[in-house]
């Protein structure tokens, strides 16, 4: 039986083996799914150095992996100490899908990620990532070729349940995922609502018990209701799958990979220190600001200033604090204010 999210020192009992997507091995099972908006370089390099083994960049169309311009430069940027990394793409159509794959492969991503689950309203109705889930064929026909075209690279798929809610049978999901491991996929991420759930409602876990049953040899990576570390441990515990992908979870708080590799090691998952806090949030900044440069940097930290403030003890107060900066000085600020050891407490 699933329990409320939290429980963060709770002991946990069960053994996780490294993560396997094709010839990839990684230490851990818990990563970083995309984030649109979060899951930049930055904060990838922040959540690998607090435990993240894995980690995929923010969804990109697969037309704007094909032309330069400044939003692709900030998204694909990486670096030596990024890695293993996932490119994640998403379209619709066959010939530009392999053209992306190939920008992937050549910028050095360790793994391809075609991404058949966004549930956004504008990406749907565009015919794009969830909406694929109505059309099974289609993306096989995409996954195929792009398996063909890049061969040596592991190609990963990320699938909702369903699109519709009320599709119980999830028929789309099923003839999609063993299509795809016939074409020689190597790992699903499998998101367990519907597409027109978006991210209401509780993800299903039955259903990823239930494809970890009928794939018992294949990589399945969990999605869905992973809002803490003891929620990524208890998943995989769960339902057998073989990683959790932490999403919203992960925003705002990095420390949830330390956590889980603590519960994973039986040792009680702490919260951060105000001062670990602080700590982080400078580096992020000074990472935010070579990625970025001055302005955007600053900005760019205001927006992860507010998903941080939730881990604070005071997290309206500093929440409220992040949503009024507008410069460099007003930024640091709020970190001399409500970031020094005496803003410890509850309140």
């Amino acid at each position: 039986m699933r329990e409320p999210d939290g429980a963060e020192n709770e002991k946990m009992t069960i053994i996780l083996k490294p993560l396997k997507i094709g010839g990839l091995t990684i230490d851990f099972p818990v990563v970083l799914a995309a984030l649109a908006g979060y899951s930049d370089l930055p904060y990838r390099k922040i959540c690998r150095s607090l435990g993240a083994p894995f980690a995929t960049t923010e969804v990109m169309i697969d037309r704007f992996l094909l032309h330069e311009s400044k939003l692709r430069r900030f998204i694909l940027k990486s670096d030596a100490d990024d890695h293993p990394v996932g490119g994640q793409f998403m379209g619709s159509d066959p010939e530009l899908m392999v053209r992306a794959a190939f920008v992937i492969r050549d910028l050095g991503f360790d793994v391809v990620d075609l991404n058949f689950a966004c549930p956004v309203r504008k990406v749907v109705s565009r015919k794009r990532g969830g909406f694929m889930m109505t059309q099974p064929e289609a993306v096989l026909e995409i996954v195929r070729r792009v398996r063909e075209a890049v061969p040596d690279r592991p190609l990963m798929l990320k699938l909702r349940r369903s699109f519709d809610l009320d599709e119980t049978d999830a028929e789309a999901f099923w003839t999609i995922a063993q299509g795809a491991f016939e074409a020689g996929v190597d790992a699903l991420c499998v998101h367990a609502r519907a597409v027109e759930q978006q991210y209401t409602g509780r993800a299903d876990w039955n259903f990823l018990s239930a494809v970890k049953r009928a794939f018992p040899d294949r990589t399945i990576i969990g999605s869905g209701d992973v809002a803490t570390a003891a929620e990524a441990i208890r998943m995989i515990a769960e339902t057998g799958v073989d990683g959790a992908a932490a999403a919203r979870g992960a925003i705002g708080n990095p420390w949830l990979f330390r956590q889980a590799r603590e519960l994973a090691a039986g040792r009680p998952a702490l919260p951060p220190t105000i001062t670990e806090q602080r700590d982080v949030l400078l580096r992020h900044y000074e990472l935010c600001l070579r990625h970025y440069g001055d302005r955007k940097g600053v900005m760019t930290m205001r927006h992860l200033g507010i998903a941080y403030a939730r881990v604070h003890p005071h997290p309206k107060r500093v929440r409220m604090a992040f949503v009024a900066v507008k410069t460099a000085e007003d930024w640091r600020n709020v970190i001399e204010t409500h970031y020094r050891e005496t803003a410890e407490g509850p309140g």
